[in-house]
């Protein structure tokens, strides 16, 4: 996939550092918000352990989505993903979840609401970005590979099931030592969008794991 090449520019706000503990539901986590001058939208970096020890780092980059992330919807398996992914750093012991506030795979909330109603009439996830004017995935994560530089991170094992998150992060010389599947929340309400996501979007998901959820 092509995406806009815009410039990073992170920044801090203040002179204090915006930089604390965060206990969670899935242990103890360090908090840090990475400011984007160019968008005006703040980032976040969940980690554990020190990020200069032994490398690839277990690393999720997560894209915002309100409806699964913060009201558990059953039309995604965002929410699920992004608890699986907390609890697979608190079981290694050491990782980072960086938190993309590009919700809707890029194009917003009042977006991604009105592809929701085509797709209630019969659109796909694909189709109802389309449809709008919209491109199908309009995520860019060089923001991400910025981030991860910054914190010491450079070798990666991500855990992700989107091979073009993958290559994004290769293409802003991230080295990804291994792609790590992550299924997790399959269920009736988001087997069509997965299924889209496989068949149209070149997500690696099989469907095996599509059937025994």
């Amino acid at each position: 996939m092509v995406v806009p090449n815009r410039p990073v520019d992170l920044s801090e706000i203040g002179n204090v550092p915006a930089d604390a503990r965060l206990p969670t539901a899935h242990g103890e986590f360090r908090i840090r918000v990475f400011h984007e001058e160019t968008t005006g939208l703040d980032h976040v970096a969940l980690t554990l352990g020190d990020m200069g020890g032994p490398d690839p780092v277990i690393v999720r980059v997560h894209s915002e989505c309100l409806t699964g992330d913060s009201f558990s919807s059953l039309r995604c398996d965002c929410g699920p993903q992004l608890d699986a992914a907390l609890q697979c750093i608190q079981n290694v012991g050491w990782g980072c979840l960086v938190y993309l506030r590009q919700e809707g795979r890029g194009i917003g909330l009042h977006a991604k609401i009105q592809a929701y109603n085509l797709q209630d009439q019969g659109a796909d996830t694909l189709d109802a970005n389309l449809i709008l004017g919209h491109p199908g995935d309009a995520r860019n994560y060089k923001i991400a590979a910025e981030i991860l530089r910054s914190i010491g991170i450079e070798r990666v094992c991500l855990l992700t099931n989107n091979p073009d998150k993958v290559n994004q992060l290769k293409n802003s010389n991230i080295e990804v030592v291994k792609r790590m599947p992550l299924v997790a929340g399959i269920n009736e309400g988001n087997r069509k969008y997965l299924e889209t996501k496989i068949e149209k979007m070149g997500h690696e998901i099989s469907y095996q794991d599509l059937n025994t959820e």
